[in-house]
């Protein structure tokens, strides 16, 4: 086979010890919390219970006439 040259070039420490500092190794962050509800169903739940409390409000008032 052929030998390919390269530009770049091995370069080792004469003396010290020799490092790798590309070593994947698992990394732990924050948990991302997800609200039980989203918002637009809370928005239809208040848009409901605002329903609920006119036509409570309505039938009193009709009660209080008669």
């Amino acid at each position: 086979m052929a030998e390919v040259k390269s530009m770049f070039w091995e370069v080792r420490p004469k003396q010290g010890q020799l490092s790798i500092e590309d070593v994947n190794t698992m990394v732990l962050c924050k948990p991302k919390l997800l609200p039980l509800k989203s918002l637009t169903l809370e928005k239809l739940e208040k848009m409901q219970q605002a329903a609920q409390n006119t036509t409570h409000q309505q039938e009193m008032a009709e009660k209080e006439k008669q």
